[in-house]
């Protein structure tokens, strides 16, 4: 029997965080909802209300998952678009099998490992060359073709209405039109689009973007073949290769290297998802290029090794599985997946952790099947690579008990910048996510048609085979902290789901320092100074949502209460 260490004043800092009673009305944005025949979470109301919609209308998960990203496209164009890309886990409830969808961006055939060599990291951001061939528009065709009952058409008209009537702005699309305003003005296309008379719109004022609408009105009509081997990919590879900078500008924009070739090879792809078991539970995650399967996984594998569990703990498994993650996971052949998620390595791993923190950067491990009673590590630290804070995730589960996990992204804040002129969509900067070099044997270096590691962790757990918890969060890097902390509090600490998502965060990924927010820095500073981490502010890490299928029929869908402006939980039938 290991003992959980349950953070002193744990339960005082849930109830302390103010989290709303359960809705009871569709108009408002609310963090919590429960209920029947179906739920769904996204930091932004009007997705989940076209989620709603789908779902009273007789659609799946996978219908509503589609429409609500495609919302996020509109209402949150800095964080997720039609210029991404993005994974998802689903449950096939009539099947009751898991699948895993890459939709991640790849790069141009004439991308090399030097490519980004030498580039300031802000300079790659706003650029043509950090553009990776999208593949948010072939993820949806696909999820829907395999899994839904909507087509492409059907799916995109929530999305094409908020575009055309425009949606309210609220604070944080007003500031993060604000911070991105010094590159926005030079590009003419995305000042022209989000600089409206020179400045950010108005909290409060009424926002429409009329091209995306005809973007996504064509596409349904055209089919993603409009993308991929058409106009509308001729227009994005313009874009890319001549980035409309405003006459005058001083910032360096560098063209990229895409071509119609590039689009013509992109597919979105059906991948085996990660699997680990935690306390008699199942939890199924995205395989690289994904990082957030593995490494999720490890560390919940670190932690059940333990004898005892607690924020010391959790921040440890957290700082090893980061090791491990650096050195050996990327979009190429021989990952050594199974071992990093084996039983033996991660008790190899979990006998480093003692009362005082682990030295950071710690050494990775080896997972090569030879494990003994407490081996030392040998292996040099990588570091962890710089990610864009950016990302949206949302959860839904209809009435037939299939339930989706759905991250999408552009990457930073804004993307690279660059919106498509006359299309109202951003291009991503997703190839920043490659390491930048030199950095030989690194496994996420750029490769023509590569993907680049992501961190982005859409999560699943089962319990006797039963689909109990989804999960998962933005934030680069710190994604896979988020969905780690989410699960020790919601299973280790035994907090409810509101409770655990609105706790305070600490993010620890193989850095000297641990990042954390105000709140857990006042809580518990002292206590892990103690024990050797050195501690710094994080102001706001993550912005999860998440469903709890509380027993056959009901769900609670739960979001952020306040983070990033807050989220949005809405059930088909709210329970009275």
């Amino acid at each position: 029997m290991r003992r959980v260490i349950v953070p002193a004043v744990a339960v005082l800092v849930s109830l302390a965080t103010a989290v709303p009673a359960p809705a009871t009305t569709e108009q408002q944005k609310v963090p919590v909802a429960e209920g029947y025949g179906g739920a769904v979470a996204t930091v932004d109301l009007d997705a989940s209300k076209a989620a709603i919609a789908v779902l009273r209308k007789g659609g799946n998960a996978m219908d509503a998952a589609v429409a609500a990203g495609a919302v996020l496209g509109v209402t949150e164009p800095y964080s997720a678009g039609p210029g991404g890309g993005g994974f998802m886990v689903y449950y096939d409830a009539r099947r009751r099998q898991v699948h895993t969808i890459d939709g991640r961006e790849t790069a141009p055939g004439a991308m090399t490992a030097t490519s980004l060599e030498g580039i300031p990291f802000a300079e790659a951001v706003t650029s043509g060359l950090s553009a990776g061939v999208p593949g948010t528009v072939a993820q949806w065709d696909l999820a829907l073709r395999r899994f839904g009952t909507l087509s492409l058409k059907q799916a995109l008209r929530p999305a094409i209405e908020v575009a055309a009537k425009g949606f309210v702005v609220d604070q944080t699309f007003h500031d993060q039109t604000a911070q991105n305003a010094d590159r926005f003005k030079d590009i003419t296309s995305t000042a022209r689009l989000y600089l409206p008379n020179g400045s950010p719109p108005p909290v409060g004022s009424v926002f429409r973007n009329p091209e995306l609408a005809a973007t996504y009105r064509e596409l349904g009509e055209r089919g993603p073949d409009w993308l991929y081997s058409g106009q509308l990919g001729r227009e994005v590879v313009a874009t890319v290769k001549q980035p409309p900078v405003t006459p005058g500008a001083a910032r360096t924009v560098r063209p990229g290297l895409m071509e119609m070739r590039d689009l013509r090879r992109y597919q979105a792809l059906m991948r085996d998802p990660t699997r680990v078991d935690y306390r008699g539970m199942t939890v199924y995650g995205m395989a690289p290029p994904s990082s957030g399967g593995s490494t999720v996984g490890e560390a919940l594998n670190i932690l059940d090794a333990l004898p005892e569990v607690g924020l010391h703990e959790y921040l440890e498994a957290s700082k090893l599985a980061f090791a491990d993650r650096n050195a050996y996971v990327g979009d190429l052949p021989g990952v050594p997946l199974k071992e990093l998620l084996s039983d033996g390595f991660a008790k190899e791993r979990a006998c480093l952790v003692g009362d005082r923190a682990i030295a950071a950067p710690a050494a990775p491990g080896e997972p090569d099947g030879d494990y003994g009673p407490c081996a030392a590590p040998t292996g040099t630290a990588t570091p962890t690579a710089e990610e864009g804070p950016e990302t949206t995730h949302l959860v839904v589960a209809d009435r037939w008990g299939n339930v989706v996990a759905y991250n999408l992204t552009i990457e930073s804040t804004g993307g690279n910048g660059i919106v498509v002129p006359g299309r109202g969509m951003l291009l991503n900067n997703e190839l920043t996510d490659f390491t930048f070099g030199p950095a030989p044997g690194d496994p996420n270096l750029p490769a023509p048609g590569k993907r680049p590691r992501s961190s982005m962790a859409p999560t699943l757990v089962f319990d006797h085979g039963r689909p109990v918890l989804a999960l998962g969060s933005p934030g680069g890097s710190t994604i896979i902290t988020t969905v780690l902390q989410i699960m020790v509090n919601r299973y280790e600490f035994g907090m409810s789901l509101p409770e655990a998502l609105a706790a305070p965060r600490a993010t620890q990924r193989n850095t000297a320092q641990t990042q954390a927010e105000q709140a857990f820095l006042d809580r518990y500073q002292q206590e892990l100074t103690d024990r050797g981490h050195q501690l710094v502010l994080n102001p706001e890490i993550g912005a999860a949502t998440a469903l709890e299928i509380l027993d056959r029929n009901r769900v609670q869908a739960v979001a952020e209460p306040s983070r990033r402006g807050g989220g949005s939980a809405l059930v088909v039938r709210p329970r009275r």
